[in-house]
């Protein structure tokens, strides 16, 4: 039914030569994976941060860039910040965002025991339940 191959495999005269490109361990991966959702975590809290300001945001935000540049060894995380009025329809999916974002790095964080990571993950995941859990005011603009 199928054709036999015919040709050697480029992929097994590849193999031979394991210093042709880089391989990195799974702890390194981790911390690369656990770095970025940290990062994509940190920019939705600055968008937060810009629309409503608030104390532990201001805690959080802080405590996540400190983790992020331990992760990428002390290389601090590029800072966004939005500018704008607070609608609530915004906030309410920043929320949801970064619900998820700590979510996938809280997986990623007990996968390398990281419990530093894992609890700012979790703690994040909470406030950000919380805040979507409160009951909002609406505006006349919008």
């Amino acid at each position: 039914m199928y054709e036999p191959i015919r040709t050697k495999s480029v992929h097994s005269a590849m193999a031979d030569t394991a210093s042709d490109f880089p391989h990195r361990t799974r702890e390194e991966e981790l911390d690369i994976q656990l770095a970025g959702h940290l990062a994509a975590l940190l920019a939705v809290t600055d968008e937060l941060r810009a629309l409503a300001p608030s104390a532990d945001l201001d805690t959080a935000a802080d405590q996540l860039a400190g983790q992020v540049a331990r992760l990428r060894g002390g290389r601090t995380p590029a800072r966004a910040a939005t500018s704008g009025g607070p609608r609530v329809s915004q906030v309410t999916a920043l929320h949801l965002r970064a619900h998820a974002l700590a979510g996938r790095a809280l997986v990623v964080a007990a996968s390398r025991a990281d419990t530093a990571a894992a609890i700012l993950s979790a703690e994040r995941m909470d406030a950000h339940t919380a805040a979507l859990s409160e009951p909002r005011e609406l505006s006349a603009t919008g």
